[in-house]
């Protein structure tokens, strides 16, 4: 068996390979470069189904491995639904952008204006971009497991004191871009899911992408798996929609990772709000904190990659605040992890080189892979 580590020194060979046509290379090229970094990695943690989504120059490629339930033995195909886990966030601040480009609300609003329970306590003076860029004050990861309803929760922030000031730390929270998508749903007039479904995913264009899978769809949603091999799908929750929500094909995530590079013919609002969400906060260490993506100077070293996708970086961290903020820029690479107990999944995406990456697994397994993974076929691909 292939280790991680050695699939990779093999990269600069494929990348010899894959340079002397560019991003032209064929489809049995391109598997090729995939087959070599997924496969070890399906082996190593014994994960029954992956799908891989690729896009070069405006050309999408869809590779499928294993099953997407180890009873049934039924293949992963394109129509096989996955749980995105935490990169279900880049979609709610899409909303959030969305929201501000039609004049619903601003990032630099605070939460009282929306919710006027708030109004006069810690949490009402936060700003929606605070929660859009886990600087807000401190949260814990989860929400507290008693909190049932949405009288609980809002009393837990009508309570809630800041541990730090606002813009001074970085503290990874599920509450606070959860309670971001409870705003902005609040602020357009509806609510979360149906918003998310028929005006977001709509627009987008994403067929097969859902909060609550639809009943006609349920046989496609892939059976997760935990580490330990236990089955394990996710349990809906207070703001679960709002962060961790989302389920969704390779398909229509590449066709996502297009449209934030502007592949996609989108309307022009949708578009710019996109573009918005890669505007660049706060420094991090080698990151910096765009609306929830989170992008590395080109080219990224994979030490950095694999550190600021690390376990580590749940953990708050001091930040330094970009004044102005960062435009969005070509440059750069721009990733997202996401993980629920039974499925793991990772989307990076390289604006100036037209190239793009989805990994969705039916099992959990460990960020540094799925990066490591990933790095190895975008450099294999990238004609630099």
């Amino acid at each position: 068996m292939k280790s991680i580590g050695i699939s990779i020194l093999s990269a600069s060979m494929l990348m010899a390979c894959a340079a002397t046509s560019g991003f032209a290379a064929d489809e049995t090229k391109i598997k090729t470069i995939t087959d070599a970094a997924i496969k070890p990695i399906i082996e190593k943690y014994a994960i029954p189904g992956v799908a891989v989504a690729i896009t070069a120059d405006g050309q999408d490629h869809i590779f499928n491995y294993g099953v997407e339930s180890k009873d049934t033995g039924r293949p992963v195909a394109p129509t096989t639904l996955f749980e995105l886990g935490s990169i279900s966030k880049t979609f709610t601040v899409t909303l959030a952008s969305y929201a501000e480009a039609s004049g619903q609300l601003s990032l630099s609003d605070k939460v009282g204006k929306f919710l006027p329970a708030m109004k006069g306590k810690p949490f009402g003076d936060v700003t929606l971009m605070s929660l859009g860029t886990h600087t807000a004050g401190g949260f814990p990861l989860q929400l507290p497991d008693e909190i049932k309803t949405e009288k609980q929760l809002l009393g837990y922030f009508e309570a809630w004191r800041p541990s730090y000031a606002a813009g001074t730390q970085r503290s990874y929270a599920n509450p606070n871009i959860g309670m971001l998508g409870y705003v902005v749903a609040k602020a357009m007039h509806g609510d979360f899911a149906a918003l998310m479904e028929g005006k977001l995913f709509a627009a987008l264009g994403l067929k097969s992408t859902y909060i609550d899978v639809s009943n006609a769809r349920l046989a496609d949603y892939a059976q997760g798996y935990k580490r330990s091999g236990e089955p394990a799908r996710m349990t809906p929750a207070m703001l679960s929609a709002e962060a961790y929500g989302v389920k969704s094909t390779a398909g229509d995530m590449i066709r996502f990772v297009g449209a934030n590079m502007g592949l996609v013919k989108l309307d022009e609002k949708l578009q710019q709000a996109i573009t918005n969400t890669h505007i660049g906060y706060f420094k991090a260490r080698a990151m910096t904190q765009d609306l929830i993506w989170e992008q590395y100077a080109y080219p990224p070293s994979l030490s950095d990659l694999s550190q600021g996708n690390s376990p580590a970086m749940l953990k708050t961290m001091p930040v330094s605040e970009l004044r102005p903020p960062m435009k969005p820029r070509d440059d750069v690479w721009i990733n997202k992890t996401g993980s629920t107990n039974g499925f793991g999944a990772y989307v990076a995406f390289i604006p100036k080189q037209r190239l793009g990456i989805v990994i969705l697994a039916n099992k959990n397994y460990p960020n540094e892979d799925r990066v490591a993974a990933a790095y190895q076929i975008l450099t294999a691909l990238s004609a630099d």
